[in-house]
């Protein structure tokens, strides 16, 4: 991590601490809580020897709640049908909730009414990066449960799989995170999956051209045509998002931007779009992993501090998915 990039991690942080009187620290289950870490491992491990993308849905899930309203497990609630995030266009068909349901449960038998399903988020999404080959970061503690959620934030906030960079850029910036933050954490999307139906659209008809995206390398174009067929019932259908190494957490998702085989648009954007930033950020990662996953650490703190809730203010959730 350059010394630059990590100064300013460091001086978000404090902007985020200072405004919020956040007091997240990694030893703050050390007392109440203490084995909090092996018992969340102990799960992940479990889930992913049977599921494959258990780490991908986890970080989904954490990425999606720290854009709306801060990282404050709002996304996990099942509220009434109008305020629920699990509905929002960008959560559809979003999985991982069992896995978190499944954690809350064995920390409960543990130390009950303790650690909350916003720490748990950013606590699985590291695991299931290291569990994936990825790196390995110091989570910080203490975010509180939300008492409610937001379903138009959810709407409005979180990137689509159909946007251009130009509408991604300010959906990041509003949240303190520059091009650099953007990139590496799209870069999650070296490991999991995607329906037909967050890509399709480019494989036939893109932006109503009636041709498919000219930014599809041919032989991915087809093999994707083949996988989700025009008028086809693709619903249920996945594909991987990295076609080399689509359980692996490494660098090949940048090295496919490369060549034109990013499997959702908001991925090949981040090469494709003439005279961006962004390029230079993919040729970099592309060419070090070493320095995606440094900066991958750095950008994954800062989303974890976004601002959280802390002190008395929200709940620890004695369930996930419903308020105390």
């Amino acid at each position: 991590m350059s010394f630059f990039r990590f100064v300013g991690a460091i001086l978000f942080l404090v902007a985020i601490f200072g405004a919020s009187n956040a007091h997240l620290s990694a030893t703050f289950y050390d007392c109440t809580c203490p084995n909090v870490t092996s018992i969340v491992r102990g799960v992940m491990e479990q889930r992913q020897r049977t599921d494959a993308r258990a780490g991908a849905k986890i970080i989904r899930l954490h990425f999606h709640d720290c854009f709306v309203n801060g990282c404050d497990g709002s996304i996990l609630l099942d509220t009434d049908g109008t305020q629920t995030e699990k509905d929002a266009i960008p959560n559809v068909g979003a999985g991982g909730f069992d896995i978190v349901d499944d954690i809350k449960t064995a920390l409960e038998n543990v130390c009950p009414g303790v650690v909350s399903c916003a720490d748990i988020l950013a606590l699985a999404s590291e695991i299931g990066v290291a569990l994936a080959g990825g790196p390995c970061w110091q989570v910080l503690f203490g975010r509180r449960d939300s008492l409610t959620a937001n379903r138009s934030g959810a709407n409005s906030d979180i990137p689509s799989p159909f946007e251009t960079l130009a509408v991604m850029t300010p959906q990041f910036t509003n949240k303190g995170m520059d091009l650099t933050d953007l990139v590496a954490l799209s870069g999650a999307h070296t490991f999991g999956r995607a329906r037909c139906g967050t890509f399709e659209q480019r494989l036939f008809n893109f932006s109503g051209s009636g041709n498919p995206d000219p930014t599809v390398d041919a032989t991915f174009l087809q093999t994707l045509q083949g996988i989700c067929p025009q008028g086809g019932n693709n619903g249920n259908t996945f594909t991987n998002l990295d076609i080399s190494t689509p359980n692996d957490f490494d660098n090949d998702y940048f090295t496919n931007l490369q060549n034109n085989q990013g499997l959702l648009q908001t991925d090949q954007e981040l090469f494709s779009t003439s005279g961006s930033a962004t390029i230079a950020i993919v040729n970099r990662y592309a060419g070090s992993q070493s320095q995606f996953f440094d900066d991958f650490i750095c950008s994954m703190i800062k989303l974890g501090n976004i601002s959280p809730l802390t002190g008395t203010n929200g709940e620890i959730r004695k369930d996930c998915k419903r308020v105390n």
